[in-house]
């Protein structure tokens, strides 16, 4: 089988760790910088053009879109589609997890448990968006932030009011978000493949840190979900619908309740922290799905 790994970067963690996968199980690999690939649109003719040639006869592509870059990764993915490629992530399910707004409805829709989320178009009646969530302390995410920038917790009102007009008057979009006291400055990845939970830890935030990011310095530990945490993490990604997702979750006093779903969760802290080769369950997952 031709698997191509659309990533940036050959040498990250991830896509070093998918390359290892794939070529043990006995097939080639190509990774390919999706910014540099050229699109031909022709009538019934969709053609890539890479690196001085033309990408053919890929049987799979394994999409690793920064979120920078969502647009033309998105719609490299999307002409693979056209040329009856097999991706493990689709492109309207990438581009769908990448709006947190969006995502936050649709989970709402399919009935997944959430913390209490406000979302306005800079309104000037704060003291009601703060009372939505439940009042002080909360948390307030800007729509773009990604690996916890753009996340700031605001602890009084006076706080709350002064962060969400100084983002208003910057007209930077932002959510207010029911901060989940009991979860002590962690949450839960879940990494679901092709729709069951293949491998999940609990991330730790350093002490007098709200955001358990590993790139923020967080730790990370093996955990054993529970029966709930678990359905909740695939009924999220399902709701999604993405084949390859980390699900994050914070144990709440009210039960799991789910973050942000990923669509290009990275494998290191996963690994790491699991010690399952968890690269291995995705190229399984494109072996059972390729004819």
């Amino acid at each position: 089988m031709k698997i191509v790994i659309l990533s940036r970067n050959p040498k990250l963690y991830s896509t070093k760790r998918l390359v290892e996968a794939a070529e043990k199980r006995g097939h080639e690999v190509l990774v390919v910088d999706h910014l540099k690939c050229i699109i031909e649109i022709e009538k019934k003719k969709p053609k890539i053009f890479y690196d001085g040639a033309y990408l053919l006869d890929v049987d799979a592509i394994i999409p690793r879109i920064g979120a920078s870059v969502t647009f033309y990764g998105s719609t490299v993915v999307r002409q693979f589609e056209m040329m009856k490629t097999f991706t493990a992530v689709g492109s309207e399910a990438l581009i769908k997890s990448r709006d947190k707004l969006r995502s936050l409805q649709v989970l709402s829709r399919a009935g997944v448990g959430l913390p209490r989320t406000v979302f306005t178009n800079y309104t000037k009646d704060v003291n009601h968006v703060i009372q939505s969530v439940g009042g002080t302390p909360l948390v307030l995410k800007l729509l773009e932030g990604t690996q916890g920038l753009g996340v700031v917790l605001a602890e009084t009102p006076n706080a709350a009011t002064s962060v969400i007009e100084a983002f208003n008057g910057l007209k930077a979009r932002v959510i207010a978000q029911e901060f989940i006291k009991e979860s002590k400055g962690a949450d839960i990845r879940a990494f679901v493949v092709d729709g069951r939970v293949v491998g999940a830890m609990k991330r730790q935030a350093l002490k007098g840190e709200f955001r358990s990011n590993l790139h923020r310095g967080g730790s990370a530990t093996i955990i054993e979900l529970t029966d709930e945490e678990e359905n909740t993490a695939i009924k999220a990604a399902k709701a999604m619908g993405l084949g390859i997702a980390g699900v994050d979750m914070l144990q709440s006093a009210s039960g799991p309740l789910v973050l942000e779903v990923n669509s290009s969760p990275g494998l290191e802290g996963i690994e790491i922290a699991t010690k399952k080769d968890i690269a291995k369950q995705i190229i399984r997952f494109i072996e059972r799905n390729v004819d």
